[in-house]
């Protein structure tokens, strides 16, 4: 085994633990951002919490049983919650995208609790966390 393969090799051994770690950070933000700050979250942050949390759990036990077969499973969990996140972010940032699909009830969609850097909101960084977790489980997976 050459040099690359057994690096290739040692960080492919680590892709769960930090998908794992990445789901854990952004589901423990999502809480501090409405429990502590207490932003109310729209219908579409509901959504992507809806495929956030259970990543939180399903990787964390994968990770510590070595579960590399989790992967198949979960790979949609954050593919599906990345599209919502975009698609969250552009009535945020696009004008007039939010007429396509306003929210009805509560909050809406296209509120910004948070702006940094004139780009960064809420739905950004759980595009960010989607991202991250589907790039670790796709480099992570078993191959055939």
């Amino acid at each position: 085994m050459s040099k690359t393969e057994h690096t290739e090799s040692k960080w492919k051994d680590y892709t769960l633990y930090l998908a794992w770690l990445v789901a854990v950070i952004a589901t423990l933000s999502s809480l501090y951002f409405s429990e502590i700050k207490g932003y109310i979250p729209c219908e579409l942050c509901w959504f992507q919490r809806i495929f956030m949390y259970p990543l939180s759990l399903l990787l964390g036990i994968a990770a510590y049983f070595g579960d590399r077969s989790i992967i198949k499973y979960a790979l949609p969990f954050p593919i599906i919650g990345g599209l919502v996140s975009i698609f969250h972010y552009m009535e945020q940032k696009v004008p007039g995208f939010a007429s396509v699909k306003p929210c009805a009830e509560g909050v809406p969609c296209n509120t910004e609790y948070i702006n940094w850097a004139g780009f960064i909101t809420i739905p950004f960084l759980a595009l960010t966390a989607f991202t991250l977790i589907t790039t670790l489980l796709w480099m992570g997976r078993k191959r055939l």
